[in-house]
């Protein structure tokens, strides 16, 4: 699935857009967590780092094989054999890993799409009961260097509310604050 207005600019544009640490720390994501998916990896942006903190292996899927080659690249420059990156369109085929195998999935950057309940969903439904979902966005309250258009951009309240009509996650912190542009939502898995 190509989200809508998903263009993305040259790498190291992109790269000045995030203070990596300070999102993952924010959004929980440290060595209690083994198997993580990524939604959508880009540059491999934050698949990388995500990869040197967590305790197992990270699956990356993406649609765009650029930017997956990207991300492979950037993992063995990093001497990284825990990243998967996969050619996938996960809400039109599922995960292909199984329902319920990973400690947390994340979607940054991707809740603008058109069906973002079924993008959630797909992600809960790959995660274990207990599991994270973990979901960032940019900010539609401030004018931001990227990111699709304002009418677009979901607020951390759309977000949890998606979460909550999938039936599958409870929102366990929203609005978390990931400043300068960005918010975040800690979604668990319970059914």
């Amino acid at each position: 699935m190509r989200v809508r207005e998903s263009g993305m600019p040259d790498e190291s544009q992109w790269e000045g857009c995030f203070d990596v640490d300070l999102i993952l720390d924010r959004m929980g994501i440290d060595d209690s967590l083994a198997n993580v998916a990524e939604l959508g990896c880009g540059y491999g942006t934050f698949t990388i780092p995500v990869a040197e903190r967590v305790s197992g292996r990270v699956i990356t899927f993406d649609v765009d094989p650029a930017m997956l080659e990207r991300t492979r690249v950037r993992a063995v420059e990093a001497g990284l054999r825990t990243i998967a990156c996969v050619r996938r369109d996960v809400v039109a085929r599922g995960g292909g890993i199984g329902d319920g195998v990973m400690d947390a999935v994340l979607l940054f950057n991707i809740l603008h799409g058109e069906d973002p309940v079924e993008l959630l969903r797909s992600a809960a439904r790959i995660t274990t009961v207990g599991g994270w979902v973990l979901a960032i966005h940019w900010r539609c309250d401030v004018e931001t260097p990227r990111g699709p258009s304002a009418g677009i951009r979901p607020s951390a309240e759309a977000i949890a509310e998606w979460g909550q009509e999938t039936g599958l996650l409870e929102v366990v912190e929203g609005g978390v604050d990931l400043a300068p542009w960005h918010r975040g939502v800690r979604m668990r898995r319970v059914g």
